[in-house]
């Protein structure tokens, strides 16, 4: 009897699991199978009107099917990259795809999708967005930000139907005040800096220490004094991690910041990136 029950329970979680995992069966997926590689160059990574498409983190705001549209949660995103790769969230499940872009159409194909249920996100949402980014080839189009708005860019993705994906690009960071968790291999999300503009100073931690010196910000450029740290030990390769990174200061580095991303490139050409925290 007992034997029978924990086979039962086994099962039962190898099934949790897999619904966890599984391409979302609301969505005709099927009807996603393009064949097109998107351009290893990166040459399609801007539409037919010259904008980029790839590399930036949208906010989905709303998605429009058969004339009903469905507003978006706050933290429904997603972002196309250059590898040929979608990644985003409906603000409850996430998801990924691949991403053929080709001027300006983009293809998401091989979807994957979680089916978890969560109360603040709308299940006709869920169901309209899978259905609107996989049915075929979207086609692109952006719009400038309108005066009186805080968003940046808006783009719309629109279906041989003439369903839409309406997206937009939020405002880049501030450098200042920021909470950037480094993201460079070898870090293991342990760094993190601040930049303090009142003080001029840049504080945070590295991959080991704790560190503190004096910023100076003017045209895209960063001085960076020399670096006050504790005197912490610990294995080798956080060790090493840390060294690169003290190589970016008491001295100079450009600075460029892509909505949320932080990248840090010194004289030398070393690069630190690093991500906003949410």
């Amino acid at each position: 009897m007992y034997r029978r029950k924990q086979q039962k329970q086994q099962k039962q979680q190898r099934s949790m699991t897999l619904t966890v995992a599984a391409v979302v069966a609301l969505v005709p997926l099927a009807a996603a199978c393009g064949s097109e590689r998107a351009d290893d160059t990166g040459s399609a990574s801007v539409g037919s009107d010259g904008q980029s498409i790839t590399g930036v983190r949208w906010s989905i705001d709303s998605v429009t099917v058969d004339g009903t549209t469905h507003q978006a949660p706050d933290a429904a995103q997603v972002r196309i990259d250059d590898t040929g790769e979608a990644v985003g969230s409906t603000g409850c499940n996430t998801f990924s795809a691949r991403a053929d872009v080709d001027g300006g159409s983009v293809r998401l194909s091989d979807g994957m999708f979680t089916e978890k249920a969560c109360e603040n996100t709308p299940v006709d949402f869920e169901k309209s967005l899978g259905r609107t980014l996989t049915t075929g080839p979207l086609t692109t189009k952006h719009e400038d930000k309108h005066e009186g708005e805080d968003e940046g860019e808006k783009l719309t993705l629109t279906t041989a139907d003439g369903d839409t994906v309406r997206l937009s690009r939020p405002a880049d960071a501030s450098l200042f005040g920021t909470k950037w968790t480094v993201t460079t291999p070898g870090h293991r999300g342990r760094a993190h800096l601040t930049f303090d503009q009142d003080a001029r100073t840049v504080s945070g931690r590295l991959p080991c220490n704790h560190v503190n010196a004096r910023a100076t910000v003017s045209d895209g450029r960063i001085t960076l004094g020399a670096p006050a740290t504790t005197r912490m030990m610990c294995e080798g390769s956080l060790m090493d991690a840390e060294k690169r990174m003290l190589g970016l200061f008491d001295g100079p580095v450009e600075y460029r910041i892509d909505h949320e991303t932080l990248t840090l490139t010194s004289e030398d050409g070393a690069t630190v990136r690093a991500v906003a925290d949410q």
